[in-house]
């Protein structure tokens, strides 16, 4: 099974592996595969290989409020009408 990346990652978990196991300098390693120095310093101190999860815990939106939402989603579902028509019905 494929290792599944970051969209924008420099580094496999075999490169993390061998960056936090190495002895060498933080320079020497990111000369070595092409990284950052801060990319090595980040990967030292990490206990996994694992990428973390990024963004907010708990998405929300920026625009409607938490009942405007729940309106629009209660519509949706009661009419069953694609997005578009949603959109220019409410």
């Amino acid at each position: 099974m494929g290792q599944v990346h970051h969209g924008s990652t420099t580094t496999t978990a075999a490169i993390r592996r061998a960056i936090q196991y190495s002895q060498d300098s933080s320079r020497q390693l990111a000369t070595r595969y092409g990284i950052n120095p801060k990319t090595v310093a980040k990967w030292e101190k990490r206990s996994s290989t694992a990428d973390c999860k990024t963004g907010p815990s708990e998405p929300k939106s920026t625009v409607l409020s938490s009942e405007d939402e729940a309106v629009i989603v209660a519509f949706r579902r009661h009419t069953l009408l694609p997005l578009d028509d949603c959109l220019y019905a409410l």
